[in-house]
C-alpha cells in the first residue's frame, strides 16, 4: 500500500523514538511509505507526511526502537517445543503416565508416540525431584499404558538447561524396534544405558552427558524426528514469539540444514514470513573428499560469498563449520538426514587437519565462515596466514573468555563477535571464574573491551529464552544466576552501547547495515514498540521487556494491546484513522 502524493502509508507519533542512527538521535515519530521510513523527527515534522489515507498509531508515550536482530538464534526450536505432546507439570509417574495414554487413545496400534521432554520449557528443569517418586519412569511403566506403541520421550537439547545428565525414556516396544537389549552396550562413555540390578535389562532410561544429545540418533535413531511440515508450521510459531519480543531478523550463523532451509522457503513463499531471516548454511560433509570439498567451494562461491543468494527477506550466506573430531560427533552425524533440534548437520564439524584447507579454500572464494568453538580463533589465524580474511567479517561466536592479544587478533581479522551471554555469564560465570581465576575475572565475557576496541559485536539469544532482551540484561547488569554475583565488572555495557549491538550491531553481521539496524529515511521500516523505556527502566526489568507492537516492512506483525493497528498480520485500522499502542 503507497500513496502516489508521496505521504506515509503508517505515522506513528507522540513517542519516544531510540533512532539508533550515528548521533544516537531521540525522535517523537516515523514516517512510513510502503516497506521504508521516510522521514524520523518531530510530531510537526512528521505531519507534514500524514494525509487522509494514512493510518496513524499513537504511541502515547511509550518508546520505539529499530527491528531487534538476533545474530545468534536458532529460532526454529522455539516453536518445535511445542509440536510434541507436553509433559510440562506433571507432578507423578502417573500423570506422565495419563498423559501418555491419551496420546495411545488417539494412535493406531504400532504407531509411534513421541513425547516433548518432561519438563517446562524453556529450560525443562526440576526433574526428577519434581516427581513424587524422585524418579523417571520405566519401560515397564510406559508399558502398562502403552504395550502395542512404541514410546520415546525426547531428550532436551542440553543448552537450554546447561546442566547434566541429558534423559530420554523409552518404553519396551520402542527399545525392541531400536535393537537394544540385555547386551546393548553404550556408543561412548558419556552415555549411561540404566539397567535393572536384577536382570541387567535396559530400564528404558537414557543418561548423557552431552549439551548436543547422542541417544536419539545412535541408540533410538529408529525414533521419527522433525518432517519439513511440521518444521515449517513450527517456524512461523517460533516467528510469533520472536516478533512479540521485538525480534525483527534472525542471523542463524550456526548454519541450517536442507529440511530448515526448506521451511523457510515455504513460509517465504507462502507470504507468511514475518521474521527477516540470513541463513548460513550448514554442509555435510561426510564421505566427501578432499578434492571435492575444493571443487565444492569454487562451484558455492558463486551463490554463498559475500551477501549470498535471496533478498531482503530471506537470504543464504557463508557457511558453518567447526574442528571436532569426536565420536560422539559421528553418531550424531549417522542420524542424517535428521537433525533433531539442532537443525544444522552435524557433520559440518571436521577434523581439524580436513578442516583447514576448507577454509583457505573459502576465504580464496570470499565465503565467510562462522565458527563458535574457542579454538578456531587460532585457526582463524592460520587461515589468514595464508589467504587474508580481513574485510569478509567471518564471524567468532560464542565467546567465553578472551585475553588482550586476543582482541587484538580479532581486530586484525577484522572478524564480528556473536555472543552467548546466558550460557557464559548468566549460567556459566562462575564456573569460568573459577576456570580462569580471579585476576583475569575481565577476560570473562569482556564485552566492553571489545566494543571500545572497535570490534562489531551482535547479540544472539541462542534461543535461551529467545528474548534479546535477556542478553541486552546480562551485558548490562553481568550477574550469575546462582548467586547474583557480578562476572567482571569492568566489562558491563551501556545501555546505549547495548541496544547497538542487538540492532546496529547485528545488521552488520548481516551485511545489512545500510538497509536496516536505525531508523533512519529509507531504510527498511522495521521497528518495535515496547512496553517500558529499555535506556531508563529499573535495571531488573530489562530482561521482562517486550513488545507491545512490532513492524516489519511498514506492516504490523505484531500487536499486544486491542485497537493496535494488527489482525495478525498486516494494518487493519481505517486510513486516516488514529489507533492506540
Amino acid at each position: 500500500m503507497t500513496n502516489s502524493d508521496g505521504l506515509a502509508t503508517l505515522a506513528l507519533t507522540g513517542g519516544k523514538v531510540l533512532t539508533v542512527n550515528e548521533c544516537d538521535e531521540v525522535a517523537e515519530a516515523v514516517a512510513i511509505r510502503g516497506d521504508r521510513i521516510v522521514a524520523v523527527g518531530s510530531d510537526a515534522a512528521i505531519s507534514a507526511y500524514i494525509g487522509p489515507d494514512t493510518t496513524r498509531i499513537d504511541l502515547a508515550g511509550r518508546t520505539v526502537v529499530p527491528g531487534l536482530i538476533d545474530g545468534h538464534a536458532h529460532m526454529d526450536r522455539e516453536g518445535l517445543k511445542s509440536v510434541l505432546p507436553s509433559l510440562a507439570g506433571v507432578g507423578s509417574i502417573d500423570d506422565i503416565l495419563q498423559r501418555i495414554a491419551a496420546e495411545v487413545g488417539k494412535a493406531e496400534p504400532g504407531d509411534w508416540i513421541v513425547m516433548n521432554p518432561i519438563g517446562e520449557p524453556p529450560e525443562f528443569g526440576g526433574y526428577p525431584e519434581a516427581l513424587a517418586e524422585g524418579r523417571y519412569p520405566t519401560r515397564t511403566e510406559l508399558d502398562s499404558v502403552s504395550p502395542d506403541n512404541p514410546v520415546f520421550i525426547r531428550p532436551i537439547w542440553g543448552y537450554w538447561r546447561k546442566t547434566f545428565p541429558v534423559v530420554s525414556i523409552a518404553n519396551s516396544a520402542a527399545l525392541e524396534r531400536a535393537g537394544i537389549g540385555r547386551e546393548t552396550t553404550a556408543p561412548v562413555p558419556s552415555v549411561q544405558i540404566d539397567r535393572d540390578p536384577l536382570t541387567g535389562k535396559p530400564t528404558g532410561v537414557f543418561r548423557e552427558w552431552n549439551k548436543m544429545p547422542v541417544v536419539e540418533f545412535a541408540l533410538m535413531g529408529c525414533a521419527p524426528s522433525f518432517d519439513v511440515t511440521t518444521r515449517t508450521n513450527a517456524l512461523f510459531e517460533s516467528m510469533r514469539v520472536y516478533n512479540s519480543l521485538g525480534t525483527t531478523s534472525v542471523v542463524e550463523g550456526h548454519g541450517v540444514a536442507a529440511d530448515v532451509l526448506a521451511a523457510y522457503q515455504a513460509l517465504a513463499g507462502q507470504g507468511r514470513q514475518t521474521v527477516r531471516a540470513t541463513l548460513s548454511f550448514s554442509p555435510a560433509w561426510d564421505g566427501v573428499s578432499g578434492a571435492d570439498v575444493t571443487q565444492l567451494i569454487a562451484s558455492w562461491g558463486r551463490w554463498l560469498a559475500g551477501t549470498g543468494l535471496g533478498d531482503d527477506w530471506l537470504r543464504v550466506q557463508g557457511i558453518y563449520s567447526e574442528a571436532d573430531d569426536s565420536r560422539e560427533r559421528a553418531l550424531r552425524a549417522a542420524g542424517s538426514p535428521q537433525t533433531g533440534w539442532a537443525g544444522f548437520n552435524f557433520d559440518a564439524s571436521l577434523p581439524r587437519e580436513k578442516l583447514k584447507p576448507l577454509l583457505v579454500e573459502c576465504a580464496r572464494y570470499g565465503i565467510r565462515v562462522t565458527g563458535i568453538l574457542p579454538h578456531m580463533l587460532d585457526l582463524f589465524r592460520e587461515v589468514d596466514a595464508e589467504v587474508p580474511i580481513s574485510g569478509q567479517r567471518w564471524v567468532f561466536g560464542h565467546v567465553t573468555h578472551l585475553a588482550a592479544d586476543d582482541i587484538a587478533a580479532i581486530l586484525d581479522l577484522g572478524l564480528v563477535i556473536t555472543t552467548h551471554t546466558s550460557s557464559f555469564l548468566y549460567k556459566g560465570g562462575l564456573g569460568l571464574l573459577d576456570s580462569v581465576g580471579a585476576e583475569r575475572e575481565n577476560e570473562i565475557v569482556p564485552l566492553r573491551a571489545l566494543v571500545e576496541a572497535g570490534v562489531p559485536v551482535s547479540f544472539g539469544s541462542d534461543n535461551v529464552p529467545p528474548s534479546l532482551f535477556h542478553s541486552f540484561w546480562h551485558a548490562v547488569a553481568r550477574r550469575e544466576r546462582s548467586t547474583g554475583r557480578v562476572i567482571g565488572p569492568q566489562q558491563a555495557l551501556t545501555r546505549a552501547q547495548a541496544l547497538r549491538c542487538m540492532t546496529m550491531g547485528g545488521a552488520f553481521l548481516a551485511l545489512e547495515e545500510r538497509n536496516k539496524g536505525s531508523l533512519e529515511p529509507g531504510k527498511l521500516a522495521d521497528l518495535a514498540v515496547l512496553t517500558c523505556d529499555p535506556l531508563t527502566c529499573p535495571e531488573d526489568d530489562l530482561r521482562h521487556i517486550r513488545a507491545d507492537l512490532t513492524v516489519v516492512g511498514g506492516k504490523v506483525v505484531h500487536a499486544s494491546a486491542p485497537n493496535s493497528g494488527a489482525a495478525g498480520v498486516g494494518i487493519s485500522s481505517k486510513p486516516g484513522a488514529v489507533v492506540g499502542v
